[in-house]
């Protein structure tokens, strides 16, 4: 029997850099209909827009998805998801994966991985992560790294390098040392229904607050995520002008006329 699981996007219409982002259309179509797309062609059971807004609201009808209006004041998309999982009753044990409205390219392979990894563990949360290749990758605050324990669990998540390889780069940091297996950390989630609603009700911690990464309230509070390598790569999203027109170029080649 193939795992059963949900697929979650939350579409917040306003963006500091790009406002009404998962409207702006990518090849005629709103951006978060392509969302809908990857998490129907991934085989989620249920797919669900939780959205603040009735534009966007009526941008994904007939699209095979469902939609729930939320709040507009949540610090975050998994506390949006919160609130849907409350609205709509789903069980505890209901597999979701919270896959961000901006990732039109999303492969379906990473989609499936979530959900397969949370499944085969007791975790309540599950995350991806895929190796770094490039030093100044590695440097760069923007880019989310991770370590994992032996049973593949995050250890931490950090804008810094970690671990740090003490003595190599003692020596130099040009280059990455070998041997080290640096991750990054791709911020796709899946959670059981029932943690949701645990992790609303988590204070934000001096980690979370520090890094300004929220999944870090989740191991301050005594909690574990499981984490799997992404079986192929992940697509930057789109925050930019530049990154829409990148991402319509891709479908264009994708999908020629």
């Amino acid at each position: 029997m193939s795992l059963e699981f949900t697929v979650a996007i939350p579409a917040r219409f306003g963006a500091s850099r790009l406002p009404g982002k998962p409207l702006r259309l990518l090849n005629g179509r709103p951006m978060v209909a392509h969302v809908v797309d990857r998490a129907l062609a991934a085989g989620a059971a249920e797919v669900v827009v939780a959205t603040d807004d009735d534009r966007i609201a009526a941008a994904v009808q007939g699209s095979g998805a469902r939609v729930c209006l939320t709040r507009a004041d949540h610090p975050s998309g998994t506390d949006r998801l919160a609130e849907v999982a409350q609205q709509l009753g789903w069980p505890d044990a209901r597999i979701v994966v919270n896959l961000q409205g901006d990732e039109p390219l999303a492969p379906v392979s990473g989609i499936v991985t979530v959900a397969e990894t949370l499944a085969g563990s007791d975790a309540p949360m599950a995350t991806l992560a895929t190796p770094v290749h490039d030093v100044d990758e590695l440097f760069s605050p923007n880019c989310v790294k991770l370590v994992r324990a032996a049973n593949g669990d995050a250890l931490y998540f950090s804008r810094a390098p970690i671990p740090w390889a003490r003595d190599a780069f003692a020596r130099d940091r040009e280059r990455l040392p070998e041997g080290i297996g640096f991750l990054r950390h791709i911020g796709i989630y899946g959670y059981r229904a029932g943690f949701l609603r645990r992790y609303v009700a988590m204070p934000a911690g001096a980690l979370e607050r520090v890094e300004s990464l929220e999944q870090l309230r989740v191991l301050e509070a005594g909690e574990r995520i499981a984490v799997a390598l992404a079986p192929e790569p992940f697509p930057p999203g789109v925050d930019t002008e530049a990154d829409l027109a990148r991402v319509e170029a891709l479908l264009r080649q994708a999908n020629p006329l």
